[in-house]
């Protein structure tokens, strides 16, 4: 018996992968990927079979601990966002070349137009790069429906599967019919074979097994349901639209169309591709992200086939993808709808009122004045706001866990004083090495780990290090009497300011833990402390 159900296309996705039996989800918090794994906490399913649910350290730890899911037969799902690709590139594509034994999708959630993120990076490259199926689904029912396809498909020819979203499919709602029974998980079977140990004799057998997949992994893409070759009654141009923008492509009513290629799972159907070239006398491909399509049909085809998207200008070379855009492509006028309210005053992201991370940069603030030319080097998390008025402390912000090792660069560079600030959550996913390094050098570095007590950023997930950050830093060779904590709040400042101080002129490495519970952790805690 199926039920009709209003959702966003991450709680599809998290749906139909328990509908398709998962055992484990391992994730990191980040947006757009975050619901996926929180509507799977929160699922009924999810205590009455055991499933595991909690948030891992970083991305590299849950693409590994799915693959160890994985070795032990269980169908495994791994989700992030798209540069968490990036974190657990490593083991994402050895872990071709191991193959799987139980189901094993990888979920990345790209963010075109950048709403949250540090860049546009396309997750397609990457399943390209692995040389696995890729998997785009144009819309939340197929978001549903593809989670038992890929974990089919990823049994079937013992490969990993990665699937790809972006933001406003991720973040959007509309009605999916679900199933109301969930496949049984799979049985405990250990995979007893000697591919998982990645030794060059080993490798390259498991690499020369991977290639002759290929074959296989393209005809499954041929024959996909979820590719398909619409035909039109118009001559003339012909276009590629994937993921979401198929939808977009029917929301404009093209007129003079020869065919319209669906394309939702890769590798690319080349006869349907060129199918499609033989009833057309040039190709529009609307997708959105970066020109993968549009780059891989241009090689396909021929310098002297007219392809056009992004790479000529029809469509916008950076940014995300809209109905609009898709319409001028296409030569219909479109109309504006909103324009700027000159009236309304902007509102850039603020920290909130009462975060401890406000006093915190006060504090730098402050002792920053101190010195002729003191930097401090930010990282990724609501601190991050740092950067922007009325603070503007920081001077950098480039990727998880940067701060201690550019912090480091600099100071081995001759900067002093040089700071680094990393939240908690940031700390764990990927600032402790770089503190090892410190330690190892004796960097005159002071490092802050401003700890909220949570994952602030991206709405409060549990942080892998709390109450443990002291420990941490001692274990990793900073000496405990630089190691120091402090409790940011106003009446507090003049102490943290002689504390910083003290450590800035320490010729060594320092660590100060500003601890004060995230404002809005706080608030819920107490708002569901009341309802009982």
């Amino acid at each position: 018996m199926k039920e009709k159900r209003l959702l966003l296309g991450d709680e599809a996705i998290a749906i139909g992968a328990l509908d398709a039996g998962l055992s484990g989800v391992y994730a990191y918090p980040g947006t757009p990927s975050t619901e996926i794994t929180e509507f799977i906490q929160k699922h009924p399913l999810t205590k009455e079979r055991g499933i595991h649910s909690r948030w891992c350290t970083n991305e590299k730890t849950a693409m590994e601990a799915a693959l160890g899911m994985s070795y032990a037969g269980k169908r495994a799902l791994v989700c992030m966002k798209h540069v968490g690709m990036n974190v657990c590139a490593d083991a994402f594509i050895n872990s071709a070349v191991t193959g799987v034994n139980g189901g094993l999708v990888v979920l990345a959630a790209d963010d075109p137009s950048m709403h949250s993120s540090q860049n546009e990076q396309d997750s397609r490259f990457y399943g390209k790069f692995a040389m696995v199926p890729i998997f785009e689904p144009s819309n939340q029912q197929e978001c549903y429906d593809v989670m038992g396809t890929a974990f089919d498909l990823s049994e079937a020819i013992k490969l990993p599967v990665v699937m790809r979203l972006v933001t406003r499919l991720a973040h959007s709602r509309a009605g999916v019919e679900v199933n109301h029974e969930a496949r049984e998980m799979n049985a405990f079977r250990l995979d007893t074979g000697k591919n998982w140990i990645l030794l060059p004799a080993i490798a390259r057998k498991q690499n020369e097994l991977l290639i002759s997949k290929q074959a296989k992994i393209e005809q499954f893409a041929e024959e996909s349901t979820y590719n398909r070759l619409e035909i039109q009654e118009g001559k003339g141009l012909g276009i590629i639209a994937s993921g979401i923008g198929y939808n977009y492509v029917h929301e404009v009513h093209p007129s003079g169309v020869s065919a319209i290629l669906k394309i939702s799972q890769y590798p690319l159907p080349q006869k349907q591709i060129k199918q499609l070239a033989e009833m057309s006398d040039r190709i529009l491909v609307v997708e959105d992200g970066q020109p993968f399509i549009e780059e891989s049909v241009k090689g396909m085809l021929g310098s002297d086939y007219a392809i056009i998207g992004r790479l000529t200008g029809d469509l916008p070379r950076t940014g995300e993808l809209n109905p609009d855009f898709v319409g001028k492509a296409l030569g219909k006028d479109v109309d504006i709808t909103f324009t700027d309210i000159h009236e309304v005053v902007g509102r850039p992201p603020a920290l909130c009122k009462g975060c401890g991370h406000r006093d915190v940069y006060q504090a730098l603030n402050a002792i920053v004045a101190q010195y002729d030319d003191c930097r401090i080097f930010g990282d990724i998390g609501c601190y991050t706001l740092g950067a922007l008025p009325p603070f503007q402390s920081i001077a950098s912000c480039v990727d998880m866990g940067a701060s201690i090792t550019m912090a480091k660069g600099a100071a081995d560079a001759g900067q002093h004083p040089a700071i680094a600030i990393i939240g908690d959550s940031t700390f764990t996913h990927s600032g402790m090495t770089g503190l090892l390094d410190a330690v190892n050098d004796h960097s005159p570095i002071t490092v802050v780990i401003s700890d909220n007590l949570t994952t602030a950023m991206t709405g409060g997930q549990d942080s892998a290090g709390t109450n443990k950050f002291e420990q941490i830093c001692i274990g990793l060779g900073v000496a405990p009497e630089h190691v120091r904590v402090v409790v940011p709040l106003p009446k507090n400042m003049d102490e943290i300011v002689k504390i910083l101080k003290e450590e800035i002129d320490y010729p060594d490495v320092s660590v100060i833990i500003p601890r004060r519970e995230c404002m809005q952790t706080l608030g819920r805690k107490l708002k569901n402390k009341a309802k009982k």
